[in-house]
């Protein structure tokens, strides 16, 4: 009988996917420490896995392993070129919090266009005439450029339109038919429209190529009232560079999720920015995206043990072909 070793907890709904196989053994590890992937691992046909690191010593030993199944879409805490020498797939919940994000982009986009912290202080504080100052602009009419257009980037698109918005975006992935079908525009430099643009949302992985993308250059390039948005990866944004531009009023104002180190340092510069609106990368993480995930990640451990594993959700298909 397959084992499947659950390294986190995951929501009632994804157990129930597993109660319905009885065919399927499920153990919960004791900890997340790597002597209990070098112990539990040999034994497994499959894992999933939420936050914790999986180390690669522990993949070269595990013989049964069939899949590596990521609850949730992120995987810097998995060495996939251990998965891959090993011929093991590694599948993602694609999709489960798309929907969640997208919802978390526009709150950040409308706290700094509304100004909802410093609004809420003020009134707290007795500063009623702050709102003679109006300093709240409308987002309606604004043109918003997406840096990766996958799930996330087609769901912030469909909010975008019900503000009125125009889109651009940027992914060489993604043809400019595709793009104008979601009602988008393709750039094929995301660079030589940040002038024009209000407001720049980043939905790419970290990369070799991506670290620092947006630096002190891109930011200069932006509008003075523009706005920036992080919910994809930490790494993305020189945060430094970020809070000196957003200290001298270079931009609106930023909204970041995620940081280079989670959680930030105490010097993290980002902490002291009025202009900045904070989350702990927490933009997938709703009750009902929880839910999701664990549902599609518990799947995603069923079809690779059936043979059906879907390659459009498997981060290294070579190993599928093999």
């Amino acid at each position: 009988m397959p084992l499947v070793l659950l390294s986190g907890q995951i929501h009632d709904d994804g157990m129930a996917v597993f109660e319905a196989r009885p065919d399927v053994t499920i153990r919960e590890m004791e900890d997340n420490e790597a002597a209990t992937f070098m112990r539990d691992l040999p034994d497994a046909d499959a894992l999933l896995i939420r936050t914790s690191l999986l180390p690669a010593e522990a993949i070269a030993v595990a013989d049964r392993l069939r899949v590596v199944s990521r609850h949730g879409v992120g995987y810097d805490n998995i060495p996939v070129d251990a998965l891959t020498a090993k011929g093991v797939p590694l599948a993602l919940a694609v999709g489960a919090n798309a929907d969640s994000v997208a919802e978390h982009v526009f709150y950040l986009i409308l706290s700094i266009a509304k100004g909802g912290p410093a609004n809420d202080a003020a009134v707290r504080n007795g500063e009623w005439n702050v709102r003679n100052r109006m300093p709240a602009f409308d987002i309606g009419g604004r043109t918003l450029l997406l840096i990766g257009f996958g799930r996330v980037g087609r769901s912030v698109t469909r909010v975008a339109k019900a503000f009125s918005m125009r889109v651009i975006a940027f992914d060489p992935a993604v043809g400019a038919e595709a793009m104008a079908e979601a009602g988008v525009e393709k750039t094929d430099d995301w660079r030589d429209v940040l002038a024009e643009v209000d407001v720049v949302s980043l939905h790419t992985p970290r990369l070799p190529e991506t670290e620092n993308m947006i630096g002190a250059a891109e930011l200069r390039s932006m509008k003075s009232d523009a706005i920036l948005i992080n919910t994809s990866r930490g790494g993305l944004i020189d945060e430094y560079a970020l809070a000196l531009a957003l200290q001298k009023g270079q931009l609106a104002g930023a909204g970041i999720d995620t940081f280079a180190d989670e959680p930030p340092p105490g010097a993290s510069p980002l902490l002291n920015c009025e202009r900045a609106i904070l989350s702990p990368h927490i933009a997938g993480l709703t009750r009902e995206a929880g839910a999701r995930l664990s549902v599609y990640a518990a799947r995603n451990v069923l079809a690779a043990i059936d043979g059906q594993l879907d390659p459009a959700v498997v981060v290294n298909p070579s190993v599928l072909t093999t």
